[in-house]
């Protein structure tokens, strides 16, 4: 089986996460850069990968890197590269771009010199002049940076945040790759209480469970490698008969989350209860500062509303309120991730880590407030 040079993007601040994800898949990694690391891999690497990280965006193949400082080096580049074995004749080839810091900064430009080099390579195997593109979508990118190309395949598909459980639900405030990233930022296993106080629709504790219970984010959904012309269909459904039988059904977890709006609360409930996760999550409709809690060494993670979903004088007052309520528990462990920056002014103590991440397009901090060990 072919061995492809593959990339995991992700996003930025959080590519040490994901390289260790990528090891503790068994992947040697050969380079990181900014939201992106490199590993190799075959088709059945290419589907473990996409069922199985938490915190990548996308995995891609890289077709090809070279340095490209004009338009007839960037076309001649891309001719060299084994279009010919890779695109099928029906492909629906589309190709995206970005450019930063380089000579050639016209995406448009670059986008059109690419398309038509894949062309004229694949004029050389199938001798025809037009190209149908009825068959399965191949998403590639050609990407400038500093006058380094990157030609790219997406095999993922729609971005690896859309798990697949909200499809009736919408969006969340918060990508479940981040939420999966803040899990696995902190301290908290599955014998610990956790503990969200603004759980929203239920992101933080639906990405909890399925780390807790060790069930592959990717298990309900389709990538589109697998529509690719000559992938053997079982690569994919081997790959996720091998993550079921990893699946953790016999611990049950302790997760707990509370949520003041009636109305998500209830869509939290029915994500939760569809995903069979009701027995190691339980859900209160009521505000955070009215929820009992023992100090047993749980560990609260959470996004509380801020920014433009609630005025910055009812978000101080909520962070105030939380930093009263976590102070008598001494063994608590606290993280938070918000764009207000008075957050420890009012939480009234400094964090002992600060993280630099984006939430979507936002600048964030995770404050990280790491009570003792559990004895």
């Amino acid at each position: 089986m072919r061995i492809f040079n593959l990339i995991a993007t992700t996003t930025f601040g959080l590519e040490a996460i994901c390289k260790r994800e990528l090891e503790d898949l068994g992947y040697e990694i050969s380079k990181v850069t900014d939201g992106r690391i490199y590993f190799k891999g075959d088709l059945k690497d290419i589907a473990r990968a996409n069922i199985w990280l938490r915190t990548a965006d996308r995995v891609l193949i890289e077709i090809g890197a070279f340095k490209a400082e004009t338009f007839e080096e960037l076309f001649d580049k891309v001719y060299e590269l084994p279009w010919d074995e890779l695109i099928p004749k029906n492909a629906n080839f589309v190709v995206n771009g970005k450019s930063i810091k380089s000579k050639l900064f016209s995406i448009s430009d670059c986008q059109r010199i690419t398309e038509k080099a894949i062309i004229e390579k694949l004029k050389t195997k199938y001798n025809i002049n037009w190209f149908e593109k009825s068959g399965a979508l191949y998403s590639l990118e050609v990407a400038l940076l500093k006058d380094n190309a990157s030609i790219t395949l997406d095999t993922t598909g729609k971005g690896l945040h859309k798990r697949g459980y909200r499809i009736k639900h919408g969006d969340a405030p918060i990508k479940e790759t981040l939420a999966a990233a803040m899990v696995l930022l902190s301290f908290w296993n599955k014998d610990r209480v956790l503990f969200d106080p603004f759980s929203g629709t239920g992101t933080i504790l639906i990405e909890a469970a399925m780390i807790g219970k060790n069930i592959a984010p990717g298990l309900e959904r389709g990538f589109s490698f697998n529509n690719w012309t000559g992938v053997d269909k079982e690569i994919l459904k081997g790959a996720k008969r091998e993550a079921m039988s990893k699946i953790d059904f016999n611990s049950t977890l302790k997760i707990i989350g509370s949520e003041i709006d009636k109305a998500v609360y209830e869509v939290s409930k029915e994500i939760i209860e569809d995903l069979g996760l009701n027995e190691d999550i339980t859900l209160y409709n009521e505000d955070f500062r009215n929820v009992k809690l023992e100090d047993n060494y749980g560990v609260v993670i959470t996004n509380p509303p801020y920014g433009q979903r609630l005025n910055d004088a009812n978000v101080d007052m909520l962070e105030k309120d939380l930093g009263k309520k976590m102070r008598p528990l001494k063994t608590w462990s606290t993280y938070v991730i918000t764009s207000n920056e008075s957050f420890e002014k009012n939480f009234s103590k400094k964090a002992d880590k600060k993280r630099k991440l984006y939430n979507g397009k936002i600048k964030v901090d995770y404050y990280q407030f790491f009570g003792p060990r559990p004895s």
